[in-house]
Formats: C-alpha cells, sequence, structure tokens
C-alpha cells in the first residue's frame, strides 16, 4: 500500500469504517436533494462518542459510483467512498454475500469460490483503508465494521501504526471444518488480526477465531482470548450487540401506535391468537421451517385459521442475487399452497407481505402479536426478538427463538427451539399460545429487565473502553 497521511479538514480522533454510511438520500417535495439518517441502533450507539471527539463516518452512499464531498450530519462528518456498478456486482454482491454470507452461515446455500470476485474485495477494502487513515488524527481510535470489511484493518495499520483498531463482526463466525473451504483464508485472518480487539457476538465464535488465527498464521495463543501477532496483543471476545431499548418502549407506548395495534388485529379478523414472524427475505432466517410447522398444525386440525393467525413480513432483501430470488418464489409458493389449502374467502391461512414499513408499524405490529416466531438457521444476534420485548410494555405475549441466534445466549424467557425439529416447533407454538397469563408475564419480566439493562449503549461502552485498555 502507497504511504498517505492525513489530509481533509480536520482529523478526527475517532472513526467508523463501515461498508454503509449511516444515512439514506431524499428529495423533498420542492425537489431539494438531501439525507437523512438511517434507521438502526448501531449510528444511536455511537453518536455520542461521535460527538464529543469529532468523529468521522466512512461508508458507502448505496448508489454506484457517488461519492460526495465529505459532508457533516447529526454532529458528524460523513465520507463517502465510490463503488462502481462493477465493483457492487463483484465486492459486494459476489464476494461479500455470495462469498462470505453463506459460508459463516453455516453453508445453508453453497458459497462461490471466484477469484475476480476476490481481487475486487482486495480493492474495494484497500479503497476504505485508505480512507480512514487520511481522515483519522494521530492516535485515533478507529472501529471497523462487519465481514465486508475484514481486510481493513491490517492494511490501515500497515500505513497508520499510531492507530487503535477495533474490528466488530455482526454476523456468525464458522468453526474450522467451514471455514476452511475459504481459499484466501490467511489472508481474511491476517486482514482481522490488524485490530487490537476483534469482537463478536457470541463466545463460541470468538474461541473459532482464536483457533483458525493459530492453524493458519503466525499468531500465537497468550490464552482463551489473547494472541501475539507480529508484535502485538489481539484480544478477541463476545460482546453481544443490543437495541436502543427506550426508543422501541417509546414508541410503543404511544397512543398512535398502540390504537394501530388494535386496528391491525381487528383487520385479521380478530382472533384468539396471532402470530408473527418479521425478517429480512433470507435463507438463513428460517421462513420456510416455520411455515411448514404453521401448516402441519392446521393439517392436523390443531388450530384453525379463525382461532389463530400467522403474520409474515419479508423485507425485499438482495433482490439482485440469484439465491434471494429463488427463496423468494419458494416462499411464496409454499404461503399459496397453505393459503389454499387451509384458508376461505376473508380468513387466509397466512397473512404474507412481502415489503418494507415505517417503524412505527412495525412497533404496532410487535405490539399486535401474542407469539413472536424467530427461527433464523443461524443468525449473529437477531435484534428483532430484542425489539419484541421492548415493545411490549404490557408484560404480555411469548417469544419463541432459536437456539441458533446470538440472542438464545441472553434471552432465558423465551422458549428455545430447533427450527429443524419441525414437530418440536409445532409443540412449542402451541405451548406459546396456551401458555397461562401469569407465566408470560413473569418470563416477559425478565426479557424485558435484560434488555433494558443490557442496551446497544452498553454494547458501545463496553467495545470502546475495552479497545481502549488493550
Amino acid at each position: 500500500m502507497d504511504d498517505f497521511g492525513m489530509t481533509g479538514p480536520s482529523p478526527s480522533s475517532f472513526v467508523v469504517v463501515a461498508n454503509r454510511l449511516p444515512v439514506d438520500r431524499v428529495t423533498d417535495a420542492d425537489g431539494k436533494v438531501g439525507w437523512r439518517r438511517s434507521p438502526g441502533g448501531l449510528v444511536t450507539a455511537l453518536a455520542p462518542v461521535m460527538r464529543a471527539n469529532g468523529g468521522a463516518w466512512i461508508g458507502w452512499t448505496g448508489s454506484t459510483d457517488d461519492a460526495p464531498a465529505r459532508f457533516p450530519s447529526d454532529d458528524m462528518d460523513l465520507i463517502a467512498v465510490p463503488l462502481s456498478a462493477r465493483e457492487v456486482s463483484l465486492y459486494y454482491e459476489g464476494f461479500s454475500n455470495t462469498t462470505l454470507w453463506p459460508l459463516y452461515h453455516d453453508v445453508i446455500v453453497p458459497p462461490e469460490f471466484h477469484r475476480d470476485w476476490w481481487d475486487s474485495y482486495v480493492r474495494v477494502n484497500r479503497r476504505f483503508a485508505e480512507a480512514a487513515a487520511s481522515v483519522a488524527a494521530e492516535g485515533a481510535v478507529v472501529f471497523v465494521q462487519d465481514y465486508q470489511l475484514q481486510l481493513v484493518p491490517q492494511m490501515l495499520r500497515e500505513v497508520r501504526p499510531d492507530l487503535q483498531i477495533g474490528f466488530f463482526l455482526h454476523i456468525p463466525f464458522p468453526p474450522g471444518e467451514l471455514f476452511a473451504q475459504l481459499p484466501w483464508r490467511r489472508q481474511i485472518l491476517q486482514g482481522v488480526l490488524g485490530a487490537d480487539l476483534v469482537g463478536f457476538q457470541r463466545r463460541g465464535a470468538a474461541r473459532n477465531f482464536v483457533d483458525l488465527c493459530t492453524h493458519y498464521t503466525d499468531a500465537t495463543r497468550a490464552d482463551d482470548h489473547i494472541m501475539i501477532h507480529e508484535g502485538r496483543k489481539v484480544l478477541a471476545r463476545a460482546f453481544p450487540i443490543s437495541i436502543e431499548f427506550g426508543e422501541v418502549e417509546t414508541l410503543a407506548a404511544a397512543p398512535g401506535v398502540q390504537k394501530r395495534s388494535l386496528a391491525i388485529r381487528e383487520e385479521i379478523g380478530s382472533p384468539e391468537h396471532v402470530l408473527l414472524g418479521i425478517d429480512r427475505l433470507d435463507y438463513t432466517k428460517g421462513i420456510g421451517h416455520r411455515l411448514q410447522a404453521w401448516g402441519e398444525l392446521l393439517a392436523d386440525g390443531l388450530v384453525t385459521p379463525d382461532e389463530a393467525v400467522f403474520v409474515q413480513l419479508a423485507t425485499p432483501s438482495r433482490e439482485r442475487v440469484e439465491a434471494y430470488q429463488l427463496l423468494r418464489d419458494d416462499i411464496e409458493l409454499q404461503v399459496g399452497r397453505m393459503n389454499g389449502d387451509y384458508g376461505r374467502i376473508g380468513t387466509p391461512a397466512v397473512h404474507y407481505l412481502h415489503s418494507s414499513y415505517s417503524r412505527e408499524e412495525l412497533v404496532a405490529l410487535l405490539r399486535s402479536a401474542d407469539v413472536m416466531v424467530v427461527t433464523p438457521l443461524r443468525d449473529g444476534m437477531n435484534l428483532v426478538a430484542k425489539e419484541y420485548v421492548a415493545a411490549r410494555t404490557d408484560l404480555r405475549g411469548a417469544l419463541i427463538l432459536s437456539e441458533f441466534a446470538g440472542a438464545a445466549d441472553e434471552l432465558d424467557g423465551a422458549f428455545l427451539v430447533n427450527p429443524h425439529d419441525i414437530d418440536g416447533l409445532k409443540q412449542t407454538m402451541l405451548d406459546a399460545m396456551r401458555i397461562p397469563p401469569a407465566e408470560a408475564e413473569a418470563r416477559m419480566r425478565s426479557l424485558r429487565d435484560h434488555v433494558r439493562s443490557h442496551d446497544v449503549d452498553r454494547w458501545a461502552r463496553e467495545f470502546l473502553d475495552t479497545l481502549r485498555s488493550v
């Protein structure tokens, strides 16, 4: 990498490097183009640190060949990294989401390995690293996010050894027998080892990383969490991410949201039980498994569409990637068959929605559900489970949660399931629908106490305090 130093109007002592900027381009009624902050807990958690340190956020705008000049937003500087249409295809849709994503999620679909995808991944990671090096002040903290940018820590350290570098992986990290398939396994591990602190959602992921580093690189193990690499200590441990509890709780208590929640139940026929799934349309989420269980309950006569309704919201995701196109076809065929077999005019077996909704509508949906069904086949955390808990200010409702989601390590009051066990999932759905009110309240109170005290602000503080101590 070429040597480069700090440029621009003012170096920042705290820099976030992520695939996307925390804003979306919007056009108002007068045709004026501006930027609106994207929803999400990460920017909310990091905003106080940004304000206190003149923070900068480096990322892609989401549009090809789009790189506006450095601009301020919500007390932080935003630095756009341009991506061409070809780079979006190779680096993002290709290597990030057709190689790494399935590999890291237990090979639910087979990952593809293409050298031109890897070459693009290297080039784009270098561009992000150069942007971070150019804006970071002497001794700054640089916080790199997620699987799209795993080479950035080492690239950045090569030219800015003065920096404190943290890296956090938001998705699972696979065991050795899966990761070993990656032709560029050593380069990925060495890229992440450029960080001083590497964070994961679950303890098992951190152990996998340490085991693989000591096997495929020259890193040596000092203890279960600390490695020595190129004369530096590298700490790897779990920091389970969370949500902005107060934001969801406040929305759920708003009169308009509560009114909308009641209206939703009326619109779907005021059934005794409403079961709900809210997911990105992704093959990791186990949507087909839960729909199969629901269909078998209907076929067995254990529930009827008059008694209980299943609502599945599947927000559009990566629609240009073939595996996602095939998944949508499969899910919609499954829903169509169930409604054809078990539904009646005005009473479908499944209410299926393939669309995006406002934050208020999502929280109203969460409040309307008697049973929240969260059954990923593999998930780093799954924040929808925590949002459901935050939305239940009435201490009602039951949470069904896959044991393969990171949230299962924390949410003891949930009904834990193996989504591959369809019979077990069916029985758990029945148990959750029939839970005595006193037990439901006790479970929900415990869940809420945990999520309230372990919110996204606590996650950010613990990670950054640990990074500074390393």
